[in-house]
């Protein structure tokens, strides 16, 4: 196999017949940096996690996967799928305001050009989810937000509203199921591209705890910083005196803690077998 590209967590190889083997590491990043030790049993979190929704939301979109059937090296963590000629759009969904999405409303009171209702504050439910895509930046710099005009513009008034329909039907199938085992979706990215036959194809990972933040219901409380399943320890723990790392020094943050990695691996747990219903390891 050829190896093609490895990015902050995932690591991608050409097989000899033109498919793609896409291997999900353990490694976690934060602030643009890959940390150190690896978080045990991500990537098979993340993969198993991806696999299931796949199977979720297959009769929406269309999906890359062809087989598990992956080297031993990579079993659990590695999928065979088709290659597509990705969409030059990040496709972000967002039915509640944080993040990135919170510091523009406040900025503006919009976000990517949709404009929201007065007194919104972290962790607000939206009226209903928009679609709040952005730019692909490349690797190192961040992407920025797009209005729905600009997608327009950069894909075709037709493929601008295939993305918007299929980014908001993804977010909803996957914010009911979430709500139903007591967590709620607060936004997701995905990923979409053409597959061989011109038809628009989910690629990637989806409704993972890297590509969207799970909070769990009986925790939320907008007006603060909600609790989430995903590396919210490594953050919090990076920007606490504790590290003793400055973030603005341009240096490589120091490792993290033995508590630190296992608090952080048990929320990956926790979002998949409470999403699927199935124990991690059997």
């Amino acid at each position: 196999m050829k190896h093609l590209h490895s990015g902050k967590v995932r690591d991608l190889y050409e097989t000899p017949d033109g498919l793609l083997l896409m291997v999900a590491s353990d490694r976690v990043s934060a602030f643009d940096h890959v940390l150190r030790p690896d978080i045990p049993d991500k990537g098979e979190i993340l993969t198993r996690l991806s696999l299931w929704w796949f199977d979720q939301l297959r009769d929406i979109v269309p999906n890359h996967l062809v087989s598990t059937d992956v080297p031993a090296e990579f079993a659990g963590r590695g999928v065979l799928c088709r290659p597509l000629r990705m969409v030059p759009v990040e496709c972000v969904a967002r039915g509640y305001l944080t993040g990135g999405g919170l510091l523009e409303y406040r900025a503006g009171g919009t976000v990517s050009g949709v404009r929201l209702p007065e007194g919104l504050t972290d962790g607000s439910r939206l009226p209903e989810p928009i679609f709040t895509p952005s730019t692909k930046a490349p690797q190192g710099r961040h992407d920025e937000p797009m209005t729905y005009d600009q997608v327009v513009a950069e894909v075709g008034a037709d493929v601008a509203e295939r993305l918007r329909r299929i980014t908001l039907d993804v977010y909803e199938r996957g914010a009911r199921i979430a709500l139903d085992r007591g967590i709620i979706l607060a936004d997701t990215k995905i990923e979409l591209g053409w597959d061989e036959n011109g038809e628009l194809t989910l690629g990637d990972e989806v409704l993972t705890p890297d590509s969207s933040r799970f909070w769990p219901l009986d925790q939320w409380e907008p007006g603060r910083t909600q609790p989430s399943f995903d590396k919210q320890f490594v953050r919090n723990w990076l920007l606490s005196p504790e590290s003793g790392w400055d973030r603005a020094s341009g240096e490589a943050p120091p490792p993290l803690p033995d508590e630190i990695v296992e608090r952080t691996r048990s929320r990956y747990v926790e979002a998949y077998e409470r999403l699927t219903g199935e124990p991690f390891r059997s």
